[in-house]
This record gives C-alpha cells, structure tokens and sequence, in this order.
C-alpha cells in the first residue's frame, strides 16, 4: 500500500517529463564549435575529444526518462566519454566542395542515481526505491559524410550522419551509452575566419531524426540543434572565446514505451573556449577546452560539460597544414 501511495505521490505531484528517451539525443550537443565550417584539404586527421557532464533534474522537476526501458523519477547522472575520430578529407570535388567522410566511435558511459524507479510493462507500474547503475562499454558509431566548400574567409559544409546501434545496450539498466536505435543528423556548418585579425566566427544548425527503439517500443522525438562560437586568435598558437548552443524537439516522443505522454525537450547553453595549438615533433596539434553551462531546459536535465579536445593530420596530400581545430 505504502509503495501504491509513493507512486501515485510521484505522478500527481510532478510535471511528468522525459523528452528524448534517455534524457538525451544521439547527436552531442557542443562538439562543433570554432573552425566548424572549415573542411580540412586532402589528407586524414585524428581527434580525441574528451567529454565530461553532470546533470540533473531541476528542483521544480521530476523527470521520468525512459532508461533502458525503466521509468525513473528524480535522476541526476555523471558522463565521461571518449570520443575518437578520423577523417578522411578526399580530393574529389562534388559540386564544387571537397567530399570527405568520417567515423566516430564513442567508449565510456555513465552513472546514474534515480530517487525512484517505476519499473515500466507498458504502464504495470510498480515503485521502487533510490536506485544506481553505471557502465563503461562501447556505444553507437557515428559515420558521416560531407562536402565543404571554401570562398576566401568564409568555408561552409553540408554533413549527412548516420547513428549506427551495434553499441552495447542493455535493456533494463539505468546506465546505457548506446541508444538501440538508428538516427540520421543533417548538418551545415558556417565559419567567417579572418587570418589577419584572428577572429573566428562559427554556426552549425542541424537537425536529428530518429527511428524507434525495438526494445523499448520508445520513439524520440524529431530534434534541432544550433551550436555557435565566437574566436579571437591572440597568436598563432593561442586563442579564447565564447561558445554555445540550443536544442529544442520540434516532434514529441511516440510509440508505446512513451507511456507518460507526449513530451518535447529543450535546452541552451553558454560558455568558454581556450585553444592552444603546437607540435610534437613534425605534426602540428591543436587543443581545445570548452566548458558549457546549461540553462532554459525544459523535460531534461540540466547540468555543466565540457570538451577536451586533441587534434592531429596524420596525413596531407602534397602539402602543410595545420590540425584541424573543431571535430565534425
């Protein structure tokens, strides 16, 4: 009875929201940022972007995300990702850009804390206490493709993403890096940058779409984002700036595993950047932190992350360059 009176506390009590199963899209919110226009010339490059993010429900929120196929309530969740990237910048010219492709692999995952569970058979409901979980594994890889195109300081590129679910997910747990579901992202990325004054101006709008997930029977929402940054460049070697970005659904959350109702979230974020760039050796590296404090969220959580980001050309075709300073 005590358990029935908990759970019917929980419902009635608090807006009941989970947008994007999880709590999260597929797409990473703030790994473009500076230089995110720019398509390196042919070559292949490497980058490693760390990520770290702790977040949490918001004190007037309880949200109830569908984690592994579980209900949760009053959840607050710590993330550490590695993020590992190679690019493939070809010389073959489509539409007068350079065509490249791209894979990301995550590695990592996270720990989450629930205050409740309401384990979830498509509304068989039954409260359970504080709940735990975490989990380092492998995730979704990220494959894109793209074209870049350059016309004095102004670069923009159109990039096509595909979320591939071979990760490892596992059903019923609270902690999960790989999401179970295929999703495509469509992305175009805009920079101004000036070489004689050093300033960089960066923009990515996109927008993610994703298929249902098999085992949850939970289908998130359609999804856009907008990172910007703003980057003066003190010398070559050193720059700072100012980062950001949004995210808002623009479909609610379906299907039968969505089984508190139909809900879109949204988030904002501003910060700061730090660039350092340097040589090991014969090859240029570029390093890069972002930090990102989120604010204005509705139906996720709210929280601080951050990018440590270490980029490196492995190989240019005929020529020098520089490593590219924004992973895409």
């Amino acid at each position: 009875m005590r358990r029935l009176t908990f759970l019917v506390a929980l419902l009635v009590a608090a807006p009941a929201v989970h947008a994007a199963e999880g709590g999260h899209g597929v797409y990473l919110l703030g790994l473009r940022g500076t230089n995110a226009g720019i398509t390196p010339p042919p070559g292949v490059y490497f980058a490693n972007n760390l990520y770290i993010y702790s977040g949490a429900a918001t004190a007037t929120q309880t949200v109830f995300p569908t984690l592994g196929g579980q209900a949760v309530a009053n959840v607050n969740a710590t993330v550490i990702l590695d993020l590992p990237s190679v690019m493939w910048s070809t010389p073959v010219d489509v539409l007068g850009g350079n065509l490249a492709f791209s894979l990301l692999w995550p590695i990592g995952g996270p720990t989450v804390n629930a205050g409740a569970r309401l384990s979830s058979s498509l509304l068989g409901l039954s409260a359970a206490g504080a709940q735990s979980d975490s989990v380092f594994t492998l995730g979704d890889p990220a494959v894109s493709a793209s074209i870049g195109w350059h016309a004095g300081n102004y670069h923009w590129n159109a990039a096509l993403t595909g979320f591939v679910p071979v990760g490892n997910y596992r059903y019923g747990a609270l902690a999960n890096i790989a999401n179970h579901r295929w999703a495509a992202d469509v992305t175009g990325s805009f920079t101004w940058f000036d070489p004689k004054i050093g300033l960089d101006l960066s923009l990515a709008v996109g927008a993610t779409f994703s298929q249902e997930n098999a085992a949850t029977q939970y289908k998130t929402g359609d999804e856009f984002h907008l990172e910007w940054a703003v980057t003066q460049y003190l010398s070559k070697e050193f720059s700072i700036g100012a980062v950001g970005y949004f995210y808002r659904q623009f479909t609610p959350d379906s299907g039968a595993g969505a089984v508190f109702g139909q809900f879109m979230g949204q988030v904002a974020a501003v910060g700061g950047t730090l660039g350092y760039n340097f040589k090991v050796g014969n090859y240029p590296v570029a390093a890069r932190v972002k930090v990102y404090s989120e604010f204005a969220v509705r139906n996720r959580l709210e929280g601080t992350g951050g990018f440590f980001t270490l980029s490196v050309p492995l190989y240019v075709n005929g020529a020098s360059a520089r490593a590219p300073d924004s992973a895409n």
